[in-house]
């Protein structure tokens, strides 16, 4: 039997084959890098004519106080003349604070340029009394303190003719002369300053022809620079959060978040509350930390003030956390996730060859912490920075108790320990299933799947968390000639996927031969529908738990109640829309007993659906097709259920709802090639698209099982 736990690893990052690339594993491997958000803006540090400007970040305070259309702006980037810059010190700061590169913006939403452009005058050099290009010196600033260097570029420019009009959303269309425009700007920050680790696009909202050629051009000009997952159409080589947003699970492709010293603000704002550096510091700390076990990368900005000083508040914060990474970076950098399948409420967990390194955060009342399930020889179990300080420990069950050691007082710093096993360790899967305990085939799908996700989208606002691929952990209490058949669906017809047993993969295409119709155990009343809308909603948010109460109020008490409907069962119906609205259907049905039926839903830019509070479909439109038609499969319980489909919107005036059974009640099913199972065996199933157009695209498989059936 193979570890488990090497298996899991393998199984978190299925992506493509520049993810495997040399410099993408450096990238994950820094862990934690600086933000810097610096420009014009940061000459008024969140004030216009003299009194604070509440609305928005202060980065963007030319669209919320100075005006689109006006020469003001210009007027103050004549005054932007930063004598106090200091390149090698940001350098050498990033550095103290334990981080491995420097994200600068290299140009903003305002349109204003921190480098040289040919393509335009506002920029640092030709538009300041500065007069020398910011982007330049910290390249090489950065070179010197032997860090990578990498740059923000935003996809929207509000200092561009051609880039009108322009929403309150960010998330704006971009015309030809706009994507050239960019083009251009890119060649020459990828031609000019060196060695560029990650090239991070920002809004708008392009399309695919455009996201994959700015992609295709920065591989071209430099192979080894990552480009963030916010070049939208799921072109980028990782997917990157919202912004300050951290995840309560894993992400199988690479990830970053982007996260703010304050979450109110990116760029300088001089009448910014600030509160205790040392409580600040630890908030970061907290997430680092949150992000690693997760097994993502670090962004952390700060904003400069426009005479080119950082804050005295967020250097103490960098510092700070500096000084603890060079006690206990071992347990982040180059750091593989958590390999348990939980998170654990006492802190953190990260591991790395045969240890396990675990950030305790909150101080238990019992002063031990449990690992359930671990299996291995401890060798040694000591406090990180502090080898003398070693913690008893003793099995409990199929767990590990392990007793803080008294050097530990409290946890305001955050220790960390360390476990060191004697020839590595393993950890059970979250969805162990054994089989064969009857003469029923197991049935593998969805719903007992270990789900492996990304972030992915055309744009910020359609962003959402989708599974790329899905893996069953199984045992056998006999040895036993496994039959596994693929069972699905004309949603899942003409795909290819591939399909592996301990890392046996065999590519399979969904031809759609034989079918056999499903069985009809009575009949379905379809009762009412009522309809609910949601402004500015992305595709996935809110979730839907249990049933609901259609005369009361949803999803918040403040909500207006659902509305009911005349609409006749399988008529096909538009909603007017807003863009990035959305629209909740509730339609409630009754099964004399429990069956199983396929529906067909139209929809336009996003779908959700849900049945009786169980999800069962997310997607988007990729192909940004007006309509699209999905075919899903319902397992509907005897009595009363609900179908609750979610119509999310993106730019048009009128969203397509159709929910109809009527059409072919047909199944698939596909022979796959049997293999031979040993007693009491662990084996791992995985299943996931065949080369896939990006690592980042979503399986939409909602319909397919696996049957593990004996030949």
């Amino acid at each position: 039997m193979k570890p488990i736990r090497l298996l899991l690893l393998a199984l978190l990052f299925p992506v493509a084959a520049h993810s495997q690339s040399p410099a993408l594993t450096a990238w994950k491997n820094d862990k934690y890098s600086m933000f810097i958000h610096w420009g014009v803006y940061s000459v008024l540090g969140g004030v216009w004519e003299g009194k604070p400007v509440t609305r928005g970040y202060s980065e963007q305070i030319r669209a919320h106080a100075a005006g689109l259309y006006s020469d003001t702006y210009e007027r103050v980037a004549k005054t932007f003349n930063p004598t106090q810059w200091n390149p090698d010190s940001v350098a050498l700061l990033a550095k103290a604070a334990g981080m491995r590169s420097i994200v600068l913006t290299s140009k903003h939403h305002d349109g204003f340029c921190m480098f040289k452009s040919a393509y335009t005058t506002f920029n640092m050099v030709d538009a300041t009394p500065y007069k020398r290009d910011v982007v330049k010196e910290l390249s090489e600033a950065c070179q010197r303190a032997g860090l990578r260097f990498g740059l923000y570029f935003s996809l929207i420019d509000w200092h561009f003719p051609g880039a009108y009009p322009i929403s309150s959303s960010n998330s704006d269309p971009i015309p030809d002369s706009h994507h050239e425009y960019n083009k251009n700007q890119v060649t020459e920050l990828l031609t000019h300053y060196g060695p560029i680790s990650e090239l991070w696009f920002d809004m708008g909202s392009l399309t695919a022809k455009q996201s994959t050629e700015l992609r295709d051009l920065v591989h071209r000009l430099q192979p080894d620079c990552m480009v963030s997952g916010r070049l939208g159409n799921e072109a980028g080589d990782f997917c990157v959060m919202g912004d300050n947003e951290y995840p309560n699970y894993k992400i199988a492709t690479p990830w970053q978040t982007p996260a703010s010293i304050y979450d109110e603000t990116w760029g300088y704002r001089s009448w910014q509350e600030h509160g205790l550096a040392s409580d600040k510091a630890r908030e970061k700390l907290v997430a680092l930390l949150k992000v690693v076990s997760r097994g993502g990368n670090y962004l952390l900005n700060i904003g400069p003030r426009g005479d080119g000083t950082v804050v005295d508040f967020e250097r103490d914060v960098l510092l700070r956390n500096g000084e603890w990474l060079r006690k206990n970076g071992e347990a982040v950098y180059a750091a593989s996730p958590n390999p348990f399948p939980e998170a654990f409420e006492w802190g953190e967990v990260t591991t790395k060859g045969n240890k396990l390194y675990l950030a305790v955060t909150t101080l238990p009342k019992t002063r031990s912490v449990l690992l359930p399930h671990v299996t291995g020889q401890v060798k040694n179990i000591y406090l990180l920075g502090s080898p003398g300080a070693s913690a008893s420990y003793q099995r409990q069950g199929n767990g590990l108790k392990i007793m803080l050691p008294g050097e530990i007082k409290s946890v305001r710093d955050i220790p960390v320990i360390v476990v060191d096993f004697q020839n590595g360790y393993s950890v059970p899967a979250a969805n162990l299933e054994t089989v064969y305990k009857s003469q029923r085939p197991k049935v593998l799908d969805q719903r007992n799947a270990e789900p492996h996700y990304s972030i992915g989208g055309i744009d910020y606002n359609t962003y959402f968390r989708g599974t790329v691929s899905q893996s069953w952990t199984v045992q056998t209490p006999a040895a036993v000639n496994c039959k596994p058949v693929l069972v699905y669906t004309e949603e899942e017809k003409g795909k290819s996927i591939d399909f592996s047993i301990d890392g046996n993969t065999e590519t399979v295409v969904l031809d759609g031969d034989p079918s056999v119709r499903l069985p009809q155990n009575g009949p379905i009343f379809w009762g009412s529908t009522y309809t609910h809308p949601v402004e500015y909603s992305g595709i996935a948010w809110p979730g839907v738990t249990g049933m609901i109460e259609p005369s009361k109020p949803w999803p918040r008490t403040t909500d207006p109640a659902w509305r009911a409907t005349n609409w006749k069962h399988a008529d096909e119906h538009e909603l007017p829309a807003e863009p990035s609205q959305s629209w909740f259907i509730l339609q409630e049905m009754t099964a004399d007993k429990a069956r199983q039926v396929l529906v067909e839903i139209r929809s336009g830019d996003g779908l959700a659906v849900w049945l009786n509070g169980e999800e069962l479909l997310v997607r988007n439109s990729p192909e940004k097709a007006e309509t699209n038609r999905n075919v899903v499969l319902l397992p509907l319980k005897s009595g009363r259920n609900q179908l609750v489909v979610k119509l999310f919107n993106q730019y048009h005036d009128k969203v397509p709802v159709l929910i109809s059974d009527d059409i072919p009640q047909l199944i698939y099913r596909k022979e796959l090639t049997p293999v031979k199972w040993a007693k009491e065996s662990g084996h791992t199933i995985e299943l996931k698209l065949a080369n896939p157009p990006s690592p980042h695209r979503i399986l939409g498989l909602p319909n397919l099982s696996v049957e593990l059936g004996t030949r």
